[in-house]
């Protein structure tokens, strides 16, 4: 088989393939064998039946026809193959020769020319010792003593308080929304925390001040459900008004809420945790700064039928339709959000191809645990989807991307806006972690072992 790759432009290109008629042949009398066995002959029994007559029946052409369908997708792979490109759109396929059915056995080739998107090939610049700056961050006292204060408020107790709602206070309440005096929707013995606007805007202002057995009433503009974007009346009745207890901040307390004896080796502990907090934060800051940098410095084609597809699925799967949602801004917002995500991927695989990343089973099931955590998922459950669905290849991509991101981390040079330099490397790669793996190494044993074994 002879193939040639013509480029198009740098992410399409037309493939010309011809194929002899030698490496034709065993496809050609594997259609006389399946045509044999579904065609009766009288004196033949079936499935014994001879070529010639076979060609009399139905007729060469048709066999020919045959063997070129079952073929055509081998040779595709061949010449894809051979031209070490990466497809990313459906071959669009033209046959432009076949051999003759008239002519004489041995005679004639098979000719085809594909057109397809590929990835484009691109040259990664010297990323070692990128210069990125992060905020100067650091951890404060009063960032020690919030982390105190939460801690105590997850042991606190409630007690019923005489007084109007205060922010920070417990409160039971129930609600009745209306639309053009219609009633919509009630809810009673709601429990909200006033100040933590988790409900309904304006419902924060309405009930401050308020005691048990007042109600207020205020508009609002619904955000869910049916009437969803209208302004509603809602009318809130307050039935008990309750504040947090917090516990004092001792010896006693540091050994109810953590494993340390005395609370100055609490507040210590809190401290380190709240400065690996901030650590965190400029870990995050530089690594979407260094994967920005990349991108400024690599020019990426991106193919339009990859951001056409990713657009049109994106309306069809949110359910969007041609609604007020479907809007040319917001066309236009998942148009470069995918444009973005497709240079970041083939910019991140060119760089875990030249640092030879691999990707370990137990990083696999570490990002499955991780992310079916986040889902709210069983992380068995969710491998077995992945695997149904064939996202396996698709999430192994994802880890390797992840890890060649942070190696690009790991060789840059990170200062903070004050000058001083900033050392990632407990960020990148954190004790008892592989680089970019992002859970830890114990999360591992949750997934079972035909979770692992399927995504291998």
């Amino acid at each position: 088989m002879k193939s040639a790759v013509e480029n198009l432009t740098p992410t399409r290109v037309k493939l010309t393939v011809e194929v002899p008629f030698e490496e034709l042949k065993p496809g050609i009398d594997a259609a006389y064998k399946t045509i044999a066995g579904q065609i009766q002959v009288p004196g033949f029994r079936k499935g014994k039946i001879p070529n010639r007559l076979i060609d009399q029946r139905v007729g060469r052409g048709y066999v020919l026809e045959t063997a070129i369908n079952e073929g055509l997708n081998g040779f595709y792979q061949q010449a894809v193959t051979e031209a070490e490109i990466i497809p990313l759109s459906r071959p669009e396929v033209e046959i432009t020769e076949v051999p003759g059915a008239e002519a004489p056995e041995g005679e004639g080739q098979l000719a085809f020319q594909v057109e397809i998107d590929i990835r484009p090939s691109i040259e990664l610049p010297e990323y070692a010792g990128l210069e990125v700056t992060v905020d100067a961050v650091e951890a404060s006292d009063e960032d020690v003593e919030k982390a105190l204060e939460d801690l105590r408020g997850r042991f606190g107790t409630l007690k019923t308080a005489e007084r109007p709602a205060a922010d920070g206070d417990f409160i039971t309440l129930d609600l009745a929304a209306s639309v053009d005096g219609e009633e919509i929707d009630a809810a009673q013995g709601l429990s909200y925390q006033v100040g933590s606007g988790t409900m309904l805007e304006g419902l924060d202002e309405a009930v401050t001040g308020l005691s048990a057995g007042e109600d207020a009433t205020f508009e609002t503009k619904l955000a869910g459900g049916e009437h969803a974007g209208q302004d509603a009346q809602v009318k809130v009745a307050v039935s008990a008004v309750k504040e947090r207890e917090l516990p004092e901040a001792n010896d006693d307390f540091a050994q109810l809420a953590s494993e340390f004896d005395t609370i100055a080796e609490l507040r210590e502990d809190l401290a380190k945790q709240a400065a690996e907090g901030k650590l965190m934060e400029q870990g995050v800051q530089a690594r979407e700064k260094v994967l920005e940098k990349l991108v400024e410095l690599i020019e990426v084609p991106v193919p339009e039928s990859i951001v056409t597809e990713q657009v049109e699925q994106h309306f069809e799967q949110g359910g969007h339709g041609e609604g007020e949602h479907d809007t040319e801004e917001h066309r236009a917002e998942v148009k470069e959000n995918t444009a973005n995500a497709f240079r970041n991927e083939v910019i991140l695989d060119a760089v875990a191809e030249k640092e030879e990343i691999g990707v370990a089973q137990s990083e696999l099931i570490d990002y499955i645990v991780q992310t079916a955590g986040q889902y709210g998922m069983d992380p068995n459950q969710f491998a077995q989807m992945l695997d149904g669905a064939g996202q396996v290849p698709m999430i192994v991509g994802e880890v390797r991307r992840r890890k060649a991101l942070a190696k690009v981390l790991e060789l840059a040079k990170v200062t903070d806006t004050e000058g001083k330099e900033i050392d990632l490397s407990t960020f990148v790669r954190p004790a008892g972690e592989s680089a970019a793996s992002g859970t830890s190494a114990s999360s591992a044993s949750s997934a079972s072992s035909a979770s692992a074994a399927s995504a291998e």
